[in-house]
């Protein structure tokens, strides 16, 4: 390698494509050719890239389970000068990817870091949604449980800018029934599947046309992103508020759970004590 070739030192993180593996800039391929090595979140998932490439740097493992030991490790390589380029399986480290705990100890030891900007998935699904992008959010996958769920749909309800969220294909239909109930069945939504991918697909509407859409199909697959369009001003004043009666029905009903384990789970998700809890379910009853 000619030292014209030799990259600076420093930690690359390296943008990969989210599907398409057309999707990856000049600079990224030269970085990937050019770097010492290549921290992987999954060496054989990054290979497939490399041989369709013929990048023959070597590359070693980085991800959720050895991060701890792992990251100190390439410190020591990139304090003696190496450079590193850092990929996950698809899009940007970081981003509901790891990387975060090898980029903040790089800071801390005065390690130059490069980014290379490459795909997203959340920011190729709201460009392509239809729904305003000038001011959005991006909250990474939504928590699996339903409570905890609703809770933070309830927290962006009557937010005025795009919400976007990562979701599991085997939740998707309960997480468009929780949109429905709590943030209304007229708030416009899209729903983004396998974006860049051979069957991308784009579902837009009103979210309980999105869901009956989604419950007549069945299962929906591949890597689905969210969309939840901006509340507007006649919605928020209007905003359907579920009661402690309702909340508690919803769980008996959903998860067959008796009233008092209902009342609890109700009491925890909403903060408040048991008896408060006990107290405005019989006022609903009356």
């Amino acid at each position: 390698m000619s030292d014209e070739e030799r990259l600076e030192p420093a930690l690359y993180v390296v943008g990969t494509p989210i599907g398409n593996l057309e999707d990856i800039t000049l600079r990224a391929l030269r970085v990937l050719r050019t770097a010492d090595r290549i921290a992987c979140e999954d060496t054989r998932q990054t290979q497939k890239l490399l041989n369709h490439y013929e990048i023959h740097t070597p590359t070693v493992s980085y991800h959720d389970h050895n991060e701890m030991t792992r990251a100190p490790e390439l410190i020591v390589h990139l304090e003696d000068g190496e450079s590193i380029a850092l990929v996950t399986d698809a899009g940007m480290p970081g981003i509901s990817d790891p990387g975060y705990r090898l980029i903040s100890l790089a800071v801390r030891h005065g390690i130059r870091v490069v980014p290379v900007p490459g795909a997203s998935a959340f920011l190729s699904a709201l460009v392509a949604s239809g729904l305003p992008g000038e001011t959005f959010k991006f909250h990474g996958f939504l928590p699996a449980k339903s409570g905890q769920r609703r809770k933070q749909l309830e927290e962006v309800r009557d937010l005025p800018r795009t919400q976007i969220f990562y979701e599991a294909p085997h939740r998707i239909i309960e997480t468009l029934k929780d949109i429905v109930e709590v943030i209304g069945p007229s708030r416009h939504i899209v729903i983004a599947r396998e974006v860049t991918k051979l069957h991308e697909e784009f579902l837009r509407g009103r979210a309980e046309v999105v869901l009956q859409t989604a419950e007549e199909r069945g299962e929906l697959k591949g890597e689905i992103t969210l969309l939840i369009g901006k509340a507007e001003e006649n919605e928020k004043a209007s905003a359907p508020k579920e009661s402690v009666s309702q909340m508690v029905q919803r769980l008996m009903d959903r998860e067959s759970l008796d009233e008092k384990d209902a009342l609890k789970r109700v009491a925890k998700e909403l903060g408040i004590g048991k008896s408060e809890a006990y107290r405005e379910l019989q006022r609903s009853k009356k």
